[in-house]
């Protein structure tokens, strides 16, 4: 076996310019497969994390996926709110800790504006239990002032002291506008690859006050309250679209929850985030696999350039071959040679492309953090990702049986019959 293997690497080197490009292409596809099965955890990992350490949102009693949909990622609209009665008798459950208030509805050039308290700065998490942190200026604390998303900001190119305004519905359309009530950007939140990157932060009070003067989603004809005049009006808020409810002990979120589901004030529901998150994640399965697929394809592609190099490399090695043969080496040897030679190539390209793997994860993993809130890690290979690395090799060295099964079959006679 060793003078095989002594044999197998000479006669590769002698080749080494064309087997390097069939090492590059396993190595680029290894990379490829397992770079995409460790995006696609880490993407889902994310996904899952775009609301950490809250035990249970609460609003009125529909749809869970829906209340996810709206209250944690701002999309489509909330079929009835909940009052803001019921949001101080779950303030003052024995069992909450804290609540933040989430009130939506309003837009700014197609993004989401959000009304909420100070709770919001305070308890809400993403990620691994992250913060949310200012990159510039302050929280509000005025009626009008606003807090920016870090996309809304850079997307949009403002910047602290400038004054902007809101308008009644979503989309791009501003078709009810709050023109005489504008707002200062006092803040701009850190990048966080969530949902609140793209969202204007305003204070529940303000939400009311751009809407005194508003009736059934339009302005009450003939009445304008001024901006200054706001303050002299009771802004608390008369209902919200949902709550983020943080617990005192994590024991106690199945009692609160059918506590939520009794409630006998009006009909509320309380949905596990982990829980909505994984079932909304579902939709989105399809998308990933087709994904992998498209990676094993390219791995196969790559695995099929070596069996076509090596099968095309036979005919200028018949004579060597057949030398072989004549001194002694018997078909068995061919065949475990050239199969030795496949395998080499493929555990090659495969330690070449996990070098790669590792490379790109680290040269990249900061910049995915900052920029899109991805969390790739690179650590040890994960279960299936060893599992997808064997698969590899399996394949390959399978594939090279292919080439060395036809030179199995190859006469003494032909190898040494010259070419005409």
């Amino acid at each position: 076996m060793k003078y095989l293997i002594a044999l197998a690497a000479r006669s590769a080197w002698n080749r080494r310019a064309t087997l390097s490009l069939v090492v590059v292409s396993i190595a680029l596809s290894v990379t490829l497969l397992l770079g995409v099965e460790r995006l696609r955890n880490d993407v889902r990992e994310s996904f899952a994390q775009s609301v950490s350490g809250t035990d249970l949102v609460v609003g009125a009693r529909g749809s869970p996926l829906q209340l996810m949909l709206y209250t944690v990622f701002h999309m489509g609209e909330a079929t009835n709110n909940m009052d803001w009665s019921s949001v101080r008798k779950l303030t003052a459950h024995p069992a909450v800790d804290w609540v933040i208030p989430l009130s939506l509805g309003d837009s700014h050039h197609g993004y989401p504006v959000l009304a909420t308290d100070q709770a919001y700065f305070d308890h809400f998490r993403y990620g691994d239990r992250q913060t949310l942190r200012l990159a510039q200026g302050r929280r509000f604390s005025a009626i009008f002032d606003a807090v920016l998303g870090a996309e809304v900001a850079e997307h949009l190119g403002y910047r602290l002291g400038e004054r902007i305004t809101l308008a009644h519905g979503s989309g791009e359309l501003k078709l009810n506008e709050h023109a005489d009530k504008p707002f200062t950007v006092v803040g701009i939140l850190a990048r966080t690859g969530t949902p609140v990157d793209r969202t204007v932060h305003i204070g529940l009070a303000a939400m009311e006050a751009i809407h005194l003067d508003w009736q059934g989603g339009a302005p009450i004809p003939g009445m304008s309250i001024p901006e200054q005049y706001v303050s002299r009006f009771d802004l608390t808020p008369k209902n919200v679209t949902g709550v983020l409810l943080g617990l005192k002990s994590r024991a106690a979120v199945f009692a609160m929850q059918r506590y939520v589901g009794n409630f006998r004030d009006e009909p509320l529901m309380a949905v596990l985030p982990g829980v909505a998150l994984a079932q909304l994640w579902q939709l989105l399965s399809v998308g990933e696999q087709a994904l992998l697929a498209v990676s094993a394809l390219v791995v196969a592609v790559g695995l099929a350039g070596l069996v076509a190099v090596v099968l095309a490399g036979l005919s200028e090695r018949r004579r060597e071959l057949a030398i072989l043969r004549s001194v002694g080496a018997g078909p068995r040897h061919v065949l475990a040679l050239l199969t030795l030679e496949g395998l080499a190539l493929t555990l090659t390209g495969s330690a070449l492309g996990l070098i790669l793997l590792t490379g790109l994860t680290l040269g990249l993993a900061p910049w995915l953090e900052s920029r899109y809130g991805l969390y790739i890690h690179a650590g040890n290979l994960s279960a299936e990702e060893i599992k997808l690395l064997a698969w590899v090799i399996g394949v390959g060295c399978l594939a090279s049986l292919l080439p060395g099964l036809r030179a199995y079959r190859l006469s003494l006679a032909v190898g040494l019959t010259p070419r005409v």
